[in-house]
């Protein structure tokens, strides 16, 4: 649902178990994010932005990428 979110966690090699353990969550509540099953928090969104400071929020969480 977020490829330019994922090809960012692709690219730096960050893995799922990663940003669960950032947003204190499961990591199948993560995968259930990325999906589009479940929504992010603002809280959720700015962390894993943090992750990744050289790209905007908006194009991380782009839904029509």
């Amino acid at each position: 649902m977020f490829s330019n979110l994922n090809a960012e966690i692709a690219r730096h090699n960050v893995k799922n178990a990663d940003i669960a353990k950032l947003l204190g969550v499961s990591t199948k509540t993560v995968l259930n994010k990325l999906d589009g099953r479940t929504e992010f928090t603002l809280s959720e969104v700015k962390k894993i932005a943090s992750i990744f400071p050289n790209v905007s929020i908006s194009y991380l969480f782009d839904e029509s990428a």
